[in-house]
């Protein structure tokens, strides 16, 4: 076996040789980020190419069986590939909500039309998704949702809106949970359906954020027609998937902590906090304040040990999905991040200010818009609260007192 495994890495490293082109071989730019879609622009031509050569071995999504468009690799292949991607410090060739969130709850939720229908568009790149969860009264307490889908012979008629919905604007479906039985308890009568955003009645909305930038939409569906067939796994049984897909989506966000900048949502900074400290802040190749120094070494230790057990945790759910570790893995890898960002500030000093105009180049514009952004890493996918109550409930196994103390009033 691992002679086959060399063999493959062999090939691996061959082919990625002679299929990556050499500007992907460089930090990603943020204009550079890849989502594919309908609407796809490429700043770079080199990236349509690397996705197109990617997407083509199933090397987008290597682990997904290869009859979905996946790669079939098994996690050993993965890893391997994993690896060599990294020697070359390859860019990823695409960024997508179907790959780290709906692609899995496909595959364990869906029927096999389902998967046919969608995921080989995923692995292509050919359609960018979105999420249509958290809502104007229902954000924490997401089961509360409003959202109306009554049905209508074979289609289903949907009615509500949805908020904080990222790249709404610029999506070409959603992935969306409704209810569909307004009698039962909230946790029940939820369903999971899937639609394009191109249909009559769906409209979005930009939400300028304090960064200076609009990622996140409000959503209105204004009796938008949805065929039946679109509801994915059991009618009525939609929270099942939207916690399973919560947990990818937070295994996704944690990525945050590891990526050094490059993953969406934790910035997009070539630059390390150590490159950075001593640019701004060394005496030659020694940093001259002691107090910052420590601080840094402190952040590298705690991310390489946050790399190691992230990794570890995917090597222990390989093949069994993510678990509620992944609200543990997602609330460090956002507190990691915004200890990135903090540091970031603190070693360009002055230097960080800038907002726009002359007097300061692309990197340093970024800084402070960076820092801004990463404090939502707090909210979004689920709230640092509602991450440690599952920490401690689900992880710790620690009572809930909840029930107690209602009791004692």
């Amino acid at each position: 076996m691992n002679g086959e495994l060399e063999l493959f890495r062999t090939e691996t490293r061959d082919w990625l040789e002679s299929n990556c082109p050499d500007s992907m071989r460089t930090p990603m730019l943020p204009k550079e980020v890849v989502w594919g879609g309908r609407n796809a622009e490429y700043a770079n031509p080199d990236s349509e190419l690397w996705l197109e050569r990617m997407a083509a071995k199933g090397w987008t999504c290597p682990q997904w069986p290869g009859e979905y468009g996946g790669g079939g690799l098994s996690p050993a292949q993965a890893e391997v590939l994993a690896e060599e991607l990294a020697r070359i410090r390859a860019r990823p060739a695409l960024t997508s909500f179907g790959i780290s969130m709906l692609g899995p709850v496909l595959l364990e939720f869906g029927t096999h039309e389902q998967r046919l229908e969608h995921l080989p568009k995923i692995v292509r790149g050919e359609i960018r998704w979105c999420q249509g969860y958290s809502e104007p009264g229902s954000g924490s307490d997401l089961a509360s949702l409003n959202t109306r889908a009554e049905l209508q012979g074979d289609h289903y008629i949907i009615n509500g809106s949805k908020v904080w919905t990222s790249y709404a604007d610029k999506a070409d479906w959603i992935f969306c949970l409704v209810r569909t039985d307004f009698e039962a308890p909230k946790h029940q009568g939820i369903s999971f359906i899937l639609f394009d955003m191109a249909g009559a009645g769906v409209s979005t909305r930009p939400i300028m954020l304090i960064s200076g930038s609009s990622p996140f939409c409000e959503t209105f569906f204004d009796d938008v027609k949805v065929p039946a067939g679109n509801i994915v796994g059991r009618l009525n049984d939609g929270w099942t998937i939207a916690k399973r897909l919560l947990q990818h989506e937070r295994t996704m966000i944690s990525g945050f902590g590891l990526a050094g900048g490059q993953a969406e949502g934790g910035g997009a900074s070539e630059a390390t906090v150590e490159s950075t400290a001593k640019r701004y802040r060394g005496d030659t190749e020694k940093l001259s304040d002691p107090l910052l120094r420590d601080r840094i070494a402190q952040f590298k230790i705690d991310s390489e040990a946050f790399a190691l057990t992230s990794r570890r945790s995917a090597e222990e759910s390989a093949g069994g999905g993510p678990s509620h570790i992944s609200s543990l893995l997602k609330y460090y890898g956002c507190e990691l991040n915004k200890r990135r960002c903090e540091l970031l500030l603190e070693a360009a000093g002055n230097r960080s200010l800038g907002w726009e105009g002359e007097g300061f180049d692309a990197g340093e514009l970024s800084l402070a818009r960076e820092w801004l952004r990463s404090k939502a890493n707090s909210i979004e996918g689920g709230t640092a609260e509602i991450q440690l109550n599952v920490i401690a409930r689900r992880v710790l196994d620690l009572p809930d007192l909840t029930g107690i103390l209602r009791g004692k009033r």
